[in-house]
């Protein structure tokens, strides 16, 4: 594994991983409120690792929702992760299948951001530079989560400290990390209307789901951007 290619992801995820800790607090919290014990929101971080969906998941468990509900709730939050797969592919075509497990297990918003400015920048994106900047957003989660957990009963309803406040400031600093992109204005208009009128209509988290797709369907319509044509030194010369 080439160490500075890690480094360099390490110090990156470091940042996410910082500006991360509160909503990894809050959804300790959060869990800690619906009953689940340290151990356990712990163990939900490990493995779900999905910060919107464990926060949906634990309030329907908190209501004694169906268990098929759940997942299908789950599942529509969780959409996007289909959409950021499909996007990433052509950066990480050169991974090993055992590879691509791990990077799209730790495949979040910040990762796949990242990734595509690294790619679309011209950047080879190497194995160890993208497990890095997993791995320095991954193990803080935790590790905040397990906080937020143990303090949550004596923090009370996080709500009252508007700590849930994060989670859209947070999403939105991460589209706008997009505004320069052909196309940009359109689809975010399209989503934003998309998200408000399934929440109005059909309600939460299905919202999620269709504000993602009429967005898609919104790119899919609008024209491709122009590709930039390479200078090479034949054309100078006929110049």
């Amino acid at each position: 594994m080439n160490r500075s290619e890690f480094n360099q992801g390490l110090r990156g995820g470091l940042v996410i991983a910082l500006s991360s800790a509160p909503f990894a607090v809050l959804f300790g919290a959060v869990a800690s409120d619906n009953g689940l014990t340290v151990m356990e929101a712990g163990l939900m971080s490990a493995t779900v690792y999905a910060g919107a969906s464990q926060l949906v998941g634990i309030e329907l468990f908190g209501h004694h929702v169906a268990p098929w509900l759940i997942v299908l709730s789950v599942f529509a939050v969780n959409f996007r992760h289909i959409l950021y797969s499909a996007a990433l592919t052509r950066f990480i075509a050169h991974f090993s299948p055992v590879q691509k497990f791990f990077a799209f297990f730790v495949l979040t918003d910040p990762q796949f951001a990242e990734a595509v400015k690294h790619g679309e920048s011209g950047g080879r994106i190497s194995f160890p530079w993208y497990i890095g900047f997993g791995a320095a957003v991954y193990f803080p989660w935790l590790f905040f989560s397990v906080v937020g957990a143990f303090f949550g009963r004596m923090m009370g309803d996080p709500r009252t400290l508007a700590i849930d406040v994060l989670l859209p400031v947070y999403f939105l600093g991460l589209v706008i990390g997009f505004r320069r992109k052909p196309g940009f204005y359109p689809v975010v208009a399209a989503s934003a209307l998309g998200s408000v009128l399934g929440y109005h209509f059909v309600g939460s988290p299905w919202h999620v789901s269709i504000g993602a797709a009429l967005g898609v369907i919104v790119a899919a319509l609008l024209p491709l951007p122009p590709e930039s044509v390479p200078v090479t030194a034949a054309s100078e010369t006929e110049s």
